[in-house]
């Protein structure tokens, strides 16, 4: 069985996430896990800027070309 990590860098987290939702949620039964990481300031506020990491069954190949669309994406993949 293959194994995919999809690294998703957001830039403008808090626009970009109803967009980024709307397309992880059409592959949810592909997603296994979903971890979202985001730097905080001096003040521990939440920076605007984000990384979102990606377990996938299988290769992908349709979710990271959406993705891609919109984001920076990096790709691991293991057998």
């Amino acid at each position: 069985m293959t194994t995919t990590i999809i690294g998703v860098k957001l830039e403008n987290r808090i626009e970009s996430a109803i967009e980024f939702q709307r397309i992880i949620t059409e592959f949810g039964c592909e997603i296994r896990t979903r971890i979202g990481i985001h730097p905080s300031d001096e003040n521990n506020s939440c920076t605007n800027c984000g990384i979102i990491l990606l377990e996938i069954n299988g290769d992908g190949k349709k979710l990271i070309e959406k993705l891609s669309k919109h984001w920076a994406v990096q790709i691991m993949t293991f057998q």
